[in-house]
């Protein structure tokens, strides 16, 4: 009987598969607080408080205040010599006429203006280069002119000014003789917020304060655009120059006018103390928050 043989050979071994990758570790699930709404509401202030008590660098510039703490230019106040107007005895402070040829220097405002300009070369204003602010009232835009020549300035660095620098509105004072401005004078000793009487021609009638806020926001800019500089402000009257200073070294506001201008003067601002002969008399006039007195 035939029988069918086996085969000897062994049995092949099967290839092995590559087993598959292990599943990603589930994410763990961190517990939070919950959050209720006051605590979403709270939460800008809360994090707006580091920064509130983190101190500023002490170069920072801030808004500028009367009397500043320090400032970081030198200037040099003028008054354009005498108008044409003021040659004539007039008062002339309304804007539509401050470029008119009558606004301009008359014969004398020319000679006081040259003196000027030869003044801010003697105190060496200029030596190291300067910017001239004029108002363009005319008298005042003529004499940054004149200064830019006889002090060999390019006349690139005149910088006109529109409007902080325009003499002071008297109101119905206008037109009126120039004996009649210390009547302006004597209402100002009373309040700085006193305004001359209105008129119906235009013409402002500015107080103390109107010309305080002027003449401070031509710092603001003055002190945030330049730096290290030296800046000549050229002003048509006195008024502007006089609230100006009196700011600057904190004097009672009301005391401005003891700061008049003449035609043609130069003034170097020097913050640091007032003038011995025009410090005011303690026992008229009395002020807690100068040169903010009302």
């Amino acid at each position: 009987m035939q029988t069918t043989a086996r085969s000897s050979a062994a049995p092949s071994s099967p290839v092995p598969s590559t087993p598959p990758p292990p599943p990603p570790p589930r994410p763990q699930r961190v517990a939070t607080p919950s959050l209720r709404r006051r605590d979403l509401l709270l939460l800008p202030a809360a994090l707006a408080a580091p920064l509130a008590l983190s101190p500023l660098p002490a170069s920072a510039r801030g808004l500028f205040r009367m009397p500043p703490p320090r400032l970081v230019n030198r200037y040099f106040l003028v008054r354009a010599g005498e108008s044409v107007y003021e040659g004539q005895g007039l008062l002339r402070t309304n804007p539509v006429a401050k470029t008119s040829v009558d606004s301009g220097l008359s014969p004398v405002g020319l000679r006081q203006t040259a003196r000027a300009a030869l003044e801010l070369q003697r105190l060496g204003a200029c030596e190291d280069d300067c910017w001239i602010w004029p108002s363009i009232t005319q008298r005042a835009y003529q004499a940054a002119e004149i200064i830019a020549a006889a002090n060999g300035i390019n006349r690139s660095r005149i910088v006109p000014e529109y409007s902080f620098l325009d003499a002071r509105g008297l109101g119905a004072f206008e037109g009126k003789s120039l004996d009649t401005l210390p009547e302006v004078y004597a209402s100002d000793n009373i309040s700085p917020d006193m305004k001359p009487p209105p008129i119906s021609d235009g013409t402002p009638n500015e107080s103390v304060a109107d010309v305080f806020v002027r003449v401070t926001q031509l710092m603001s800019i003055l002190e945030t655009q330049y730096s290290g500089e030296t800046v000549v402000i050229v002003s048509p009257d006195s008024d502007n120059l006089s609230i100006l200073q009196a700011g600057l070294i904190g004097l009672d506001l009301r005391r401005h006018s003891t700061l008049f201008f003449q035609p043609g003067e130069v003034r170097p601002v020097d913050p640091s103390s007032i003038p011995e002969y025009k410090q005011p008399a303690s026992t008229v006039f009395k002020c807690a928050n100068p040169p903010s007195c009302k």
